[in-house]
């Protein structure tokens, strides 16, 4: 199988790179699964249905979110009628919403998608680790699921790789997502896993994180209360890793980093030409 995900999409910049440039690359890489992170899509802080729709539109199989998936209030509502939108796995019982799914994708294969939250510098959150076990035991790869895809929403490195670790073997991508910076770190790991600490964002690098550059300068400057921090408006990039897998087991076999567009050295996979 070939999959692409794409970190977190910020503001319209993020949107209209993802729009533009998604329905491309999926005809011309053959993708069989395309999965994004959503948390920041709307005006950089949530999600809103409309959004959604037009992210799956595009051609996303599953959408993911993380500790922005409720800045939208609406959220708490139409995601419990939107299956390919995840919140993380590791929310308290009773949370609207999933944080896993088995996804039928176009192509015809079953990828199971999971969405999970880091609990260090972070809400704490039910225990990541138990919780994508529990997933992963259900919906074992290559046996119920010809991918399993773990998008890590955290922010201490050294969470997410204990998750790539820790799941290697057993999932086909453990990729980070949440600081909005590539990684150089994407590889193989010994026992099959496709790994990233972070995937970057979708948006407009000439910013802080995706946000305008003066306002978040003059927090750190004057340390007082402003206005709403808004996305940076340039020119989108899309940042991501690529995935080939094995048919026969589900694990990877080659990977790629993924960065088109502005301000960032542009990199694709090679081998998909």
């Amino acid at each position: 199988m070939r999959l692409l995900f794409l970190g977190d999409i910020v503001g319209r910049s993020g949107r209209n790179a993802v729009i533009e440039r998604l329905p491309g690359l999926r005809e011309r890489w053959s993708l069989d699964c395309v999965v994004i992170n959503g948390e920041n899509s709307a005006g950089g802080f949530g999600i809103n249905e409309a959004i959604c729709d037009e992210i799956l539109n595009a051609g996303a199989d599953a959408v993911t979110l993380g500790n922005h998936s409720w800045d939208q209030r609406e959220t708490l509502v139409f995601i419990e009628r939107q299956p390919r939108l995840l919140r993380p796995v590791n929310y308290p019982p009773g949370t609207p919403g999933r944080g896993a799914n088995l996804i039928d994708t176009r192509s015809g294969h079953r990828v199971l998608v999971i969405n999970v939250m880091g609990r260090l510098y972070m809400d704490p959150l039910d225990d990541p680790f138990a919780a994508v076990d529990r997933e992963v035991e259900a919906c074992p790869l290559a046996q119920v699921a010809d991918a399993i895809i773990v998008d890590v929403h955290a922010e201490a490195t050294s969470e997410k790789e204990a998750m790539g670790h820790h799941l290697d073997g057993r999932a086909s991508l453990v990729v980070g997502t949440h600081t909005h910076v590539p990684t150089a770190d994407h590889r193989v790991l010994q026992g099959g896993t496709a790994y990233m600490t972070d995937a970057g964002m979708c948006g407009d690098y000439d910013s802080v994180l995706g946000m305008q550059k003066d306002e978040s300068i003059r927090r750190f400057l004057q340390k007082t209360p402003g206005p709403r921090m808004e996305p940076a408006t340039g020119e989108g990039t899309l940042s991501g890793i690529a995935v080939e897998t094995d048919d026969r087991t589900g694990l990877a076999v080659r990977v790629a980093a993924v960065r088109l567009g502005p301000h960032l050295e542009e990199t694709w996979p090679r081998f998909w030409g």
